[in-house]
């Protein structure tokens, strides 16, 4: 088994059981996300070499219009993908195996934390992981201390209040608080 083969099986939601040849490159995978992100939060560096290590860690391209600051911490980092413009603010942590997809001009506040897995129910089966992608679209903003739960989109321009939980779809240009989030209100120009 390869990562490709591990990130084709994430990508189209196959559960991942513990144990198996997949579960055993994720785990490799993981050690170098550890590595990577260990690297990162070790010292300072410049912007440059921030984008640098996060591209090692995602394995793609970073803008040069993305800032980070760290500590930063993806236990995976191969299924991330950043847009143009995205500020990560210190304290982030992303377990991002299921797909994390964060749209151009996004703010993601302090100590935020992005899940894409979740266990099986099952006592016999718990080891097993199923994958379930998070999406944040153009815009938006994330305040600090904010909790994203697998498989939730978040709409363009949509703003999510500091210290929310968030456990289903966001609308476009709404504004949600709390745990788990509700709707408060439409945000306006």
């Amino acid at each position: 088994m390869t990562l490709t083969d591990l990130l084709d099986a994430l990508d189209s939601g196959e559960t991942i059981p513990a144990g198996s040849p997949l579960h055993a490159v994720m785990h490799e995978t993981s050690q170098e996300a550890l590595r990577i992100t260990g690297e990162l939060n070790g010292g300072y560096h410049e912007p440059a070499r921030v984008r640098e290590l996060l591209s090692a860690l995602t394995g793609r391209e970073i803008a040069e219009s993305v800032t980070v600051f760290p500590p930063f911490t993806s236990d995976f980092g191969k299924n991330i993908r950043l847009g143009e413009r995205v500020f990560l603010n210190a304290g982030c942590r992303f377990q991002d195996q299921g797909g994390l997809e964060i749209g151009d001009d996004c703010l993601i506040g302090h100590n935020t934390v992005i899940a894409t897995l979740n266990h099986d129910l099952s006592p016999r089966r718990r080891g097993d992981l199923h994958p379930s992608p998070v999406v944040i679209g153009r815009n938006v903003w994330i305040g600090a201390n904010v909790t994203i739960l697998p498989g939730v989109t978040i709409g363009e321009d949509a703003v999510i209040a500091a210290a929310s939980v968030v456990t289903k779809d966001v609308p476009a240009r709404a504004l949600v608080v709390g745990s788990p989030a509700r709707v408060i209100r439409t945000v306006e120009d």
